[in-house]
């Protein structure tokens, strides 16, 4: 049996505790308890109305899917991965849904901000596409083109050897940076895509159940311990968290558990070894999020997909900020860059979270819907995240957030 510090190390690496701290931290602020926010719930039906401003005229029928990077891979209206897919000759269903991982995975992990400054060409349509989009279509292009295979005849898979191997250089020319088109991050991203291939290759028992290992090889995992053919959603999250947690860079530690996207705030009250500290997890649940439709491709039943959170990054949180519900308690912070540790940013992006939650609840009250029928996935994605792009650019002409947060490119 686990010691009990190993226990509570990994109770952090849940959705249940992601949602746990931050309504402690939404709490605490509305008791005018927290150092960098004060919270006023009155404007928060205006936000739920333009959340449903965006995703009216996004899904004018309010068919929303969820939130996950396939919506990226679709440009123009063409679904690129779609295409992609259905023109291949796959073995099995099992077969597609070990490519689809592989690319969500990697995809996923290169898709920290971007910067205002980068675009990606794309070689399509000739449009240049920045931020999250045109980190999606690079990356699909570079699966696409096997850069991440270790068998040229199969381009479509993420090979652990290849990854952990990949050079700067690849990477560089695959996003077209140049001094004149500049990637925030870039090393980053290529140690974390490296830490992914170290992580993948030690693990054959998790990644390579049914081919040399490769991140795919988390479809099967997963699968190996579906219920009746049913995958519960916060069971995804676990599985990418204690399974992919140790690529991070190290952060915060406990019993020798990697706690991935957590951080300290004196604030938040347990009462054992994991008080003070808020995981957050806005990587790995966006990574879930992206697994559930191969799952489902692949015919399992996805349950409980509410189990998961809101993603504690700028889009959502600039969302709050911009719409006055968060208020800095010194507006100079506004025009500071903030560590991503810092408590201003923790208490942003935990209250974040739980603010999320409560808009969706006003959003499905507007329009009669149940969690079942209008998931926090889909109103993520109709939704709060374009949401937050459209105020943002509309309070300032280059759409950066309210906030300045110094990333490095693996936390958002």
């Amino acid at each position: 049996m686990a010691d009990t510090g190993e226990q509570q190390a990994r109770s952090l690496l849940t959705a249940t505790a992601v949602r746990a701290r931050a309504g402690q931290m939404l709490e605490l602020g509305l008791d005018g308890g927290l150092n960098h926010f004060t919270i006023d719930l009155d404007r928060m039906d205006g936000v739920a109305d333009a959340v449903l401003a965006v995703t009216r005229k996004a899904y004018p029928t309010l068919a929303v899917p969820f939130h996950a990077r396939w919506r990226h891979f679709v440009l123009g209206g063409v679904d690129r991965w779609a295409r992609l897919a259905d023109a291949a000759s796959w073995p099995d269903r099992a077969a597609r849904a070990r490519a689809e991982f592989d690319l969500a995975i990697v995809s996923v992990l290169l898709d920290a901000g971007a910067g205002a400054a980068w675009r990606y060409r794309d070689a399509v349509t000739g449009e240049s596409i920045g931020r999250s989009e045109g980190l999606a279509i690079a990356s699909l292009d570079m699966f696409a083109s096997g850069l991440f295979s270790g068998d040229a005849r199969a381009p479509f898979r993420a090979d652990a050897d290849v990854l952990a191997k990949l050079p700067l250089a690849a990477l560089t020319s695959a996003f077209q940076v140049s001094d004149a088109n500049p990637l925030l991050g870039l090393d980053g991203r290529t140690d974390l895509l490296r830490r992914l291939g170290r992580q993948v290759a030690d693990r054959p028992e998790i990644f390579g159940l049914h081919d040399t290992p490769r991140p795919g090889g988390l479809f099967d995992h997963i699968a190996a311990h579906a219920v009746g053919g049913a995958v519960a959603a916060p069971a995804i999250l676990s599985a990418v968290l204690n399974q992919l947690g140790p690529i991070w860079p190290s952060r915060l530690e406990l019993a020798g558990i990697p706690l991935g996207d957590c951080w300290r705030h004196p604030a938040i009250k347990a009462d054992d070894a994991t008080a003070g500290l808020v995981p957050l997890h806005k990587l790995s649940q966006w990574l879930s999020y992206s697994l559930i439709e191969p799952l489902q491709r692949a015919g399992f039943a996805v349950t409980d997909i509410d189990g998961l959170t809101g993603l504690a990054e700028y889009r959502n949180g600039g969302l709050f900020v911009d719409h006055e519900v968060l208020r800095l308690r010194d507006a100079a912070d506004a025009g500071r860059a903030h560590a991503v540790d810092s408590l201003l940013v923790v208490e942003w992006r935990a209250l974040t979270v739980a603010l999320l939650d409560r808009l969706a609840g006003l959003v499905r009250i507007k329009l009669g819907r149940t969690p079942e029928t209008l998931p926090l996935a889909s109103i993520l994605e109709g939704g709060t995240w374009a949401a937050g792009r459209a105020i943002a650019f509309a309070r300032r002409p280059d759409g950066s957030p309210p906030l300045k947060v110094i990333s490095d490119g693996t936390v958002f």
